[in-house]
């Protein structure tokens, strides 16, 4: 888990490859489920019903998957989200603004972010931070960091082996 444009999917299939096990992104399922991108769906039909298909998608993803499964920025909104989460083992990647910046430029691909991003993105840190934190076993800097060097922390901050 953690902010958009942290890396959950690139340090995700690295996990999972490391681990010898199979990846799934939530976000994959909703686009391919909805036949159209996340930014299309937040602009047809607003956020409280992306909301709701993300929802739906985390929680088949958590009853169906065994794998490293990387959820949406907002996914742990959801207190049920939240709740099947609980003693799962979860690694929050966290980023501060400036590597946001770096990383993602906060560009207009990202609804949450379409007017003054650098505002946005630290609002929407300040009330997502501590819900990460609640449901995370393990908190991962990637400031500063490659996906390697990220998915080697994951790992032994976790205590995961490699297959």
């Amino acid at each position: 888990v953690g902010p958009m444009g942290v890396g959950k999917s690139t340090v995700g299939r690295l996990l999972a490859e490391r681990l010898g096990v199979a990846y799934r992104d939530t976000d994959d399922d909703i686009v391919a489920a909805q036949g159209r991108t996340i930014a299309e769906i937040f602009v047809d039909e607003g956020e409280d019903a992306f909301r709701t298909v993300e929802k739906a998608a985390v929680h088949k993803a958590l009853a169906e998957h065994d794998g490293v499964l990387a959820l949406g920025g907002g996914a742990i909104l959801d207190a049920g989200t939240r709740a099947l989460l609980a003693g799962q083992r979860v690694a929050y990647l966290s980023m501060d603004v400036e590597e946001a910046v770096k990383r993602t430029g906060l560009n207009a691909a990202r609804p949450l972010l379409a007017v003054n991003p650098r505002k946005q993105w630290r609002e929407l840190m300040e009330a997502r931070r501590h819900l990460y934190e609640e449901v995370a076993t393990v908190v991962v800097a990637t400031d500063g960091r490659t996906p390697e060097e990220v998915t080697q922390v994951a790992l032994d901050a976790l205590e995961l082996k490699e297959a």
